[in-house]
């Protein structure tokens, strides 16, 4: 194994692990959190983390479905993000 592979590999491991603890520490937000605002950010904050592992995964794997996987999980993740603060703000979503 090359010293590139492995500083590669050293890397990803690094990333994934920010990114675990990052995570738990929204989910300790999400339970947590005094109001209804911060939850919604940890949950904001939550599916950007989780884009950023599938992004990982898929530069681990070699895979390129991974970075169709974190289009979606993108385009998901916003419009949940503006549906809970318009409900949050006007009481409900559609108008």
């Amino acid at each position: 194994m090359s010293f590139a592979t492995q500083l590669m590999e050293t890397t990803l491991i690094i990333a994934f692990v920010t990114l675990a603890f990052a995570q738990a520490l929204c989910m300790v937000r999400l339970v947590i959190g005094p109001t209804t605002g911060d939850r919604i950010l940890a949950l904001d904050t939550m599916v950007i983390n989780a884009l950023g592992i599938v992004v990982l995964l898929g530069i681990h794997q070699g895979g390129r479905i991974y970075f169709e996987v974190s289009l979606l999980i993108a385009m998901l993740g916003f419009v949940s993000t503006v549906a809970l603060a318009r409900f949050m703000l006007r009481g409900d979503i559609i108008e």
